[in-house]
C-alpha cells in the first residue's frame, strides 16, 4: 500500500507512482469495450452485471511524479460504465484498511453508485461476497494487489466458481524477481500463495529467469483447470526506468471477453511473458 495523502476533494488519497495511469487507462478501456453486452445484463429486470474490487484503496490518488489526482480504479471504472451508458447495477469494494473503504464508499456515493463494502483480506472479501451475487447476472472483477503474496489463489478459485466472470489480475511481475531467492530457500511463502504446488512443478535447478517464468506458467495451469482461461495478451507495465513492475491480464470463460481484452490492451506486439 502507498501512504495516505490529503486527497482534493477532503478525503484520504493514496500516493502512487505514475504508472497507475496507465494501469486505470487499461482498466477503463475494458470497461467501455464490454458495455454493449454488459447492457444485456443491466436492462430492466434482467440479472445484473457487477463490479468487484477487494482490494480498492481509497478511491483518489496523487501521483507522486507530478503531483496530479487520478480516480481509484473502483471509482474510475464506475465513471466509464456511466459514461457509456451501461453503468454497473452493483459495485462492491473492499480492502485492508477501513479508512481506505470509507473514503472509496464516500466517493462513490457521492457519483451514485449502488455500493457495497468490506473490511477484511481480499480472500474473506470474495468469499463473503459470492453468496450475495446472482448467479445468472454477469460479474467482473478488478484483482489489483499490492504484492504478489497478495494475490491469493483461493480468490481466483471461488471467482472460478461463478457462471458469468471475468477477472482482470495485476500480476506483481517485479515481486516474482525480487523475491525470488526467499522463495527458493523457503524463507518466503509468496510463490506457494500466488501458485499452489509450485515446487513440485519447477526446476528450481536452472537460472531464475527460468524459474520465474516457469512459476507463472504454472500459475496459468492452475488457472485453466478451474475452466476460466488467462489470455495470452498481456500488458507489461513499467517503471519510471523502463523496468518491468507488473502485468495486466484477463481471465474469462468467453471468447468474446478475450476479444474485448486483446483490442483494449493493445499490446502491440508484446509476445515475451516474462
Amino acid at each position: 500500500m502507498g501512504k495516505l495523502v490529503n486527497g482534493d476533494d477532503g478525503l484520504p488519497a493514496e500516493d502512487v507512482g505514475f504508472w497507475t495511469k496507465e494501469k486505470h487507462a487499461y482498466l477503463c478501456r475494458y470497461v467501455d469495450m464490454s458495455r454493449s453486452v454488459r447492457s444485456l445484463w443491466t436492462a430492466p429486470r434482467k440479472a445484473g452485471a457487477t463490479y468487484i474490487d477487494p482490494f480498492c484503496g481509497p478511491g483518489r490518488a496523487k501521483v507522486r511524479e507530478t503531483g496530479e489526482f487520478i480516480d481509484g480504479g473502483a471509482v474510475a471504472a464506475w465513471k466509464k460504465s456511466v459514461a457509456g451508458g451501461s453503468p454497473f447495477t452493483k459495485v462492491y469494494i473492499g480492502d485492508l484498511d477501513g479508512k481506505r473503504v470509507d473514503a472509496a464508499e464516500e466517493r462513490l456515493r457521492r457519483l451514485g453508485a449502488p455500493v457495497e463494502t468490506f473490511v477484511g483480506t481480499a480472500v474473506e472479501a470474495i468469499e463473503t461476497l459470492i453468496p450475495k451475487l446472482n448467479p445468472y447476472g454477469l460479474h467482473f472483477a478488478f484483482l489489483d494487489p499490492f504484492s504478489l503474496e497478495a494475490l491469493d489463489f483461493r480468490m481466483i478459485r471461488a471467482l472460478s466458481g461463478i457462471k458469468r466472470i471475468d477477472i482482470l489480475v495485476h500480476i506483481a511481475q517485479m515481486d516474482l524477481q525480487r523475491n525470488m531467492g526467499k522463495n527458493l530457500s523457503g524463507d518466503d511463502e509468496a510463490f506457494e500463495t500466488f501458485a499452489p504446488g509450485w515446487e513440485s512443478a519447477v526446476n528450481k535447478d536452472q537460472a531464475q529467469k527460468g524459474v520465474r517464468q516457469e512459476v507463472f506458467s504454472h500459475w496459468r495451469t492452475l488457472v485453466e483447470k478451474l475452466g476460466v482461461w488467462p489470455s495470452t495478451e498481456m500488458k507489461l507495465i513499467t517503471g519510471s526506468k523502463n523496468q518491468p513492475l507488473y502485468w495486466l491480464l484477463l481471465a474469462a470463460k468467453h471468447d468474446l471477453a478475450h476479444k474485448f481484452w486483446a483490442t483494449a490492451s493493445n499490446p502491440s506486439g508484446q509476445t515475451s511473458l516474462l
